[in-house]
């Protein structure tokens, strides 16, 4: 997954007034004399001399993920003593044709919000967010989500309670507890969790989706939420959902050979990842380093001559781990000359 280019040449009016500022200490012999001594090659040291200037004006601090706040995000609202299909914030998939009304059964009954069992209890959830967990039968077309226009519970008009939208610059995490195989739910069973945006005709459009697919190994209980997540990359101005308001959607995807059982589900999370971005750049002994501000993970350096080229066309230079938000990069390759820099995150 690409990140917006993190290019050392960015803040370009800045170094422009830099360089006019600055133009006659440059001409200096004693300033031409440390220059000498501390980079190899004249275009490699005045590249060095403006990126090092120009992170004066860039921001240094980590890079950290933010929360947006899911509505009901927990199942808490409204309590019930038991169980019940009354959920507040979330809007409920209307009944399909094939349902023909069930034999009586309502449609509106295959998802609710339950009260966790007391503590010392067989059946307690021990990781369970509040004291409430929602469940989602696994028949096809059954399903909840939210957004900016959704109609929840009793509600005849959109609260627009969530009003999140993708902005450029960000990824987005959506994460979701759950446990499969409740109600003798078949090995195979899948479970599809989902970012989306509406168009100018009101259809969902999906952005990341991720499919849990139920298995013994996944859920070895039914007393313990396992976290899942889809991401989406990061959010680039003329991407078609720039800007757009945020939907989630967790969606029963089985089909009528394996429907039956069902899923129990809980804190629903968003969370907001910013761009990464390049820090602290300098020169030591002729070699250009910098820091990487990001979310830990696997990153790809990348370099190139020339930043318009495609990221196909840029020359891989390592892939380093960021375990703590912060990892430092040195470029050994010291007759490279002007270098941009970009990195992207690895598989």
């Amino acid at each position: 997954m690409l990140t917006p280019r993190l290019l050392i040449c960015t803040f370009v009016h800045i170094i422009t007034s830099i360089m006019l500022r600055h133009f006659n200490k440059m001409q200096t012999p004693e300033f031409k004399s440390n220059l000498a001594a501390d980079a190899r090659g004249s275009n490699r040291s005045l590249f060095t001399l403006l990126a090092g200037l120009i992170a004066l004006a860039a921001v240094t601090g980590s890079v950290r993920a933010g929360t947006v706040v899911v509505p009901n995000g927990s199942f808490e609202s409204p309590e019930t003593s038991y169980a019940d299909p009354a959920m507040d914030a979330w809007q409920k998939a209307p009944e399909p044709a094939w349902y023909m009304g069930g034999g009586g059964f309502p449609w509106d009954q295959f998802l609710g919000q339950f009260l966790n069992t007391t503590n010392g209890s067989p059946t307690h959830i021990d990781n369970i967010e509040g004291r409430q967990g929602a469940f989602l039968f696994a028949q096809p077309d059954v399903s909840i989500f939210q957004d900016y226009n959704s109609v929840s519970g009793t509600n005849s008009v959109p609260t627009h309670e969530f009003n999140a939208r993708f902005e450029v610059g960000n990824a987005y995490a959506l994460k979701v507890g759950l446990i499969g195989g409740g109600g003798g739910m078949s090995n195979g069973v899948p479970l599809q969790i989902s970012l989306y945006y509406r168009d100018a005709g009101n259809n969902k459009v999906t952005v990341a989706a991720t499919t849990i697919t139920n298995t013994a190994e996944l859920f070895p209980n039914n007393t313990h939420f396992v976290d899942f997540q889809a991401r989406t990359p990061f959010v680039r101005t003329g991407d078609a959902w720039a800007g757009q308001n945020i939907g989630i959607e967790l969606a029963s995807t089985v089909g009528f050979d394996l429907n039956g059982g069902y899923w129990d589900l809980d804190n629903v999370r968003l969370e907001t990842v910013p761009a990464p971005v390049l820090t602290a750049w300098g020169v030591t002994n002729g070699q250009f380093r910098f820091t990487l501000e990001s979310e830990p993970g696997r990153w790809e350096i990348l370099a190139c001559t020339n930043s318009a080229l495609p990221s196909a066309n840029w020359t891989s230079l390592e892939t380093i781990t960021n375990l703590t938000g912060s990892v430092s990069f040195t470029d050994t390759n010291t007759a490279a000359g002007n270098r941009f820099y970009q990195a992207r995150q690895a598989p």
